[in-house]
């Protein structure tokens, strides 16, 4: 079986135990052998200490070198270990999921960034695991701490890219979600002039990252935006790798949003997306004859469509954004470029966002082990009753996206139309006969 999803090893926290953990680290070993140099690093979970420390151990035990960044975002992890020699970047975060889940993140070195593992990779990894690997671990020595070094080489970075531009006169909101992205927080805006009202940047390890904040649940953004008359918020997941953004009116502009708003900035032609796009996004592509790009969910699928192509920007409607020559999303990143906008086309984030008119759509969860993910894919009943709801939605001019989920024991339902009522109705009955039929 693979253990890998959509984006790395995902799962509850206290199935990462030492052996697990050992074989994974035997895994990478198999697949590049142990003359490499490999970086640590993760997000502010409880569980984030002590996976951190066993993956020292297996590294020192079977004889990698390595160095620890300690807690830090994915994409500050991703474009440290490139340019700071290392051979493979190790990122201990499950993102969105609650503190109770964790997960692995391994990126190698492409040819002029970091990547993540490739398949091959990860093919060993699952192998070594399936085979229970086993490392005879010793306490690890002493590594320089590179967190301080890190953190300013990736601010280097942030404002290189930006080029020249002064936020004084913005008013901004930040919610870190009390994960990775609260080491770095508000000090990169206020550098460049604007000011900041920070809230949820808890930076040590805890058992609060995401829990009724972030970019999964942003009504403390809203209310702060709202009540303090700002220009804008920007909501942050747990490892900081994307963000949604709140306008002054507490609406919520996504992912396909922040797409249509710098795609159209840097006059780009061509935009990748997923499946999950709103029609919204599609018909904007279509009415200003931009190519888009469609990939399965992941940002892996999305960057591996934007090299094979030649696209510029692409990501996902949950805020994944991956910026013309960056190789993975950057929720720091993205956000420096919408205040960026905002300030140089001197229009307010409300108005840069009406160039997209988004359709109703509705996503439902399905709570699901794996065979009933499996029936999914297989069952005829399944196959029919999917059948039978696309019919359906044609009276809406609607569509339907019914997948499992790579990261957490969901099957997401996700249902778009031009009549709000009718696909919350249609949405909660086939999830109902769903239930009953896997």
């Amino acid at each position: 079986m693979s253990y890998f999803g959509t984006d790395g090893i995902r799962q509850s926290a206290d199935k990462f135990t030492k052996e697990f953990i050992n074989s994974i680290i035997a895994g990478l070993a198999d697949y590049s052998g142990t003359d490499k140099k490999v970086l640590i690093g993760g997000d502010t979970r409880e569980s984030s200490e002590w996976i951190l420390q066993d993956l020292a151990e297996a590294l020192e035990s079977i004889g990698f070198e390595y160095s620890s960044v300690g807690i830090l975002p994915t994409p500050t992890i991703n474009y440290c270990f490139y340019e700071m020699g290392f051979d493979f970047a190790i990122d201990v975060t499950a993102s969105h999921n609650p503190y109770t889940d964790n997960g692995i993140k391994i990126f190698e070195r492409g040819t002029e960034s970091g990547i993540k593992l490739s398949k091959s990779g990860c093919v060993m990894i699952d192998n070594a695991i399936e085979e229970h690997k086993v490392i005879n671990t010793i306490s690890a020595t002493d590594r320089t701490n590179l967190h301080d070094e890190a953190i300013e080489i990736y601010k280097e970075h942030l404002v290189a890219y930006l080029g020249e531009v002064n936020l004084s006169g913005l008013n901004i909101g930040l919610d870190c979600a009390n994960g990775a992205m609260s080491v770095i927080n508000k000090s990169v805006f206020e550098s460049l002039g604007a000011k900041v009202s920070l809230i949820n940047a808890t930076a040590n390890y805890n058992q609060i990252i995401n829990a009724d904040c972030g970019s999964t649940h942003p009504e403390q953004l809203k209310s702060l935006v709202k009540e303090n008359g700002l220009d804008f918020g920007i909501a942050y997941d747990g490892d900081g790798d994307r963000c949604i953004l709140i306008n002054n009116n507490g609406q919520e502009i996504d992912g396909d949003g922040i797409i249509a708003i710098l795609a159209n900035f840097l006059k780009l032609d061509k935009i990748v997306t997923t499946v999950m796009a709103n029609q919204g996004l599609l018909n904007w592509a279509t009415k200003n004859h931009i190519i888009a790009e469609i990939t399965p969910v992941g940002d892996s699928n999305v960057a591996e469509a934007m090299r094979a192509h030649n696209i510029k920007i692409g990501g996902e409607q949950s805020g994944h954004i991956i910026l013309p020559g960056e190789p993975t999303g950057d929720g720091m990143l993205t956000s420096l470029m919408i205040a960026k906008v905002i300030v140089e086309s001197k229009k307010p984030l409300t108005e840069l966002a009406s160039i997209i008119t988004k359709f109703p759509q509705i996503m439902v969860n399905m709570s699901a082990t794996p065979e009933q993910k499996e029936n999914l894919k297989t069952s005829e009943n399944a196959k029919k009753l999917l059948l039978e709801y696309d019919e359906k939605l044609k009276a809406v001019d609607g569509r339907l996206l019914v997948r499992p989920s790579g990261t957490e024991p969901l099957i997401r339902i996700t249902m778009w139309g031009n009549d709000e009522a009718t696909i919350n109705s249609l949405a909660s009955e086939l999830k109902n006969k769903m239930e009953k039929t896997l």
